[in-house]
């Protein structure tokens, strides 16, 4: 039996799934991964989340290179594999997907019922009085503030943001809280941060209910996502798992298939969408 029909037999024995997708279900729409296929970091300066509240450079610098990179996000479309993950959900195959990414393409690609694990990029809350913007409307206020800036951005980074020169951290300006003059945070959990318990709740009781588990596109190297893979395996919920490299649960799942996500999907959505 090949991979994509072992995959397929999978979905079609456990026809309820929570999916859990990560970074590389987005490289084909332009977006890069944090890792490579060894699971291997390939960058070396991600933002914290306890930094980007204390220091004001650190937000300089993520607002600078987010002044950049953002244009590129906002632009980028669905690929094959998030439209294959709408036609399994509308088939009636996924209860719930849960995304690391906060790139929101599974909603845009038109999938309806899904969890943003780690925030959205779209979105900005203050810190203080949870005033929130849009991303776009904050992208004029950098604009604005910071007039001379090039909007020619280096290489795209997995945040949304962009390099950029040095000089250019130094000297942006970073606008405050048009409602009460507090710190402004993409609404988005960075490294260090605390996904929300009651989106963690909701995530555990749909594996619950559910008769399995797909990861797709991920290591589930960082706990965050790993600990819903582990919850499948403490219930007795099988555990399939679709990525070019190694993952974090290789060694508790029933199914694991080495391949591209656009690509393997298609074929499966395809497969389950014809006569068993």
């Amino acid at each position: 039996m090949s991979l994509v029909a072992e995959l397929t037999h999978f979905i079609r024995q456990n026809r309820r799934l929570v999916v859990i997708t990560g970074a590389g279900m987005s490289v084909r729409s332009g977006i890069p991964t944090y890792r490579d296929d060894q699971g291997n970091w390939l960058r070396s300066d991600p933002i914290k989340h306890q930094e980007f509240i204390d220091s004001a450079q650190v937000r300089q610098r993520y607002w600078s290179r987010s002044l950049a990179g953002w244009p590129a996000v906002r632009n980028s479309q669905p690929g094959a594999g998030h439209r294959s993950l709408v036609q399994l959900e509308q088939a009636g195959f996924i209860d719930l997907l849960v995304t690391q990414n906060v790139d929101r393409l599974h909603q845009r690609a038109g999938h309806r019922e899904v969890v943003d694990l780690h925030g959205r990029l779209d979105n900005v809350r203050c810190l203080s009085c949870e005033a929130q913007v849009h991303r776009e409307a904050l992208q004029a206020q950098l604009e604005r503030f910071n007039p001379n800036v090039s909007r020619q951005p280096g290489a795209l980074l997995p945040d949304g943001d962009a390099d950029v020169a040095a000089h250019v951290v130094d000297q942006f300006k970073v606008p405050a809280c048009e409602a009460c003059g507090g710190v402004l945070m993409p609404d988005v959990v960075f490294f260090g941060g605390t996904v929300p318990k009651q989106r963690v709740a909701q995530i555990n009781d749909a594996i619950t209910a559910a008769d399995g588990v797909l990861a797709v596109g991920s290591s589930l190297t960082v706990f965050s996502s790993f600990r819903f893979c582990r919850l499948a395996a403490q219930l007795g919920k099988p555990l399939a798992l679709l990525n070019r490299g190694e993952t974090r649960a290789d060694a508790i799942a029933q199914l694991k298939i080495a391949g591209d996500c656009d690509g393997v999907l298609a074929q499966v959505a395809e497969a389950l969408m014809s006569p068993a």
